[in-house]
């Protein structure tokens, strides 16, 4: 039986370090759905840039369904052999249908303030992320009409990733996620 442990929240609260951290103390698998989609805009010749992939991520479900992003990474976590594997970057409740169809899931929602999520963002530099404060607030906006914040409503696991220190909030998310995946594994 395969138990993912899908993490979820805005652009920039740091889902990706925390899903990392994760993956690295458990010892499993990590996969990101941004990364998937990615290789899926090369491989069809698209840009990767914020416009590019954000009409490419609107394009892909209207294509497929809204659960074509889960299915890339289903296929992709085929060839992994671990039995637990942490998702990074579920967007909407079709994608947790989605993966609740491969295993249990457990999912963690990582909370930072859009100040803050800007600034981390604008640091970062990769080429879909926002540059301006309204292409910010366009991205959100276009993320929760994905229904993003349905998927962070209904957290087994909820992480408030500001104003305590990067480790501490690893560790204390570590330790939810272990309790939230002992009881999805008792419930048999």
């Amino acid at each position: 039986m395969k138990v993912l442990v899908c993490v979820t929240g805005m652009p920039g609260a740091g889902k990706s370090v925390i899903a990392k951290h994760i993956a690295e103390a458990l010892g499993v698998g990590l996969i990101s759905m941004g990364d998937a989609m990615r290789r899926e805009a090369v491989r069809r010749g698209l840009g990767l840039d914020l416009e590019s992939m954000m009409k490419f991520a609107l394009s892909i479900r209207k294509e497929r369904g809204e659960g074509a992003v889960a299915e890339l990474v289903v296929k992709e976590m085929e060839n992994m052999g671990s039995d637990v594997v942490v998702v990074d970057g579920v967007r909407s409740l079709a994608e947790l249908n989605v993966f609740s169809r491969t295993g249990k899931v457990v999912v963690v929602a990582v909370h930072a303030s859009p100040r803050e999520r800007f600034r981390r963002l604008r640091s970062r530099g990769r080429r879909d992320d926002p540059s301006t404060w309204d292409e910010f607030r366009r991205r959100d906006m276009d993320e929760l009409r994905m229904g993003l914040g349905n998927v962070i409503a209904l957290a087994d696991v909820m992480v408030v990733n500001e104003g305590t220190s990067e480790t501490v909030i690893k560790e204390e998310a570590l330790q939810r996620v272990r309790r939230a995946l002992r009881n999805v594994l008792s419930e048999g």
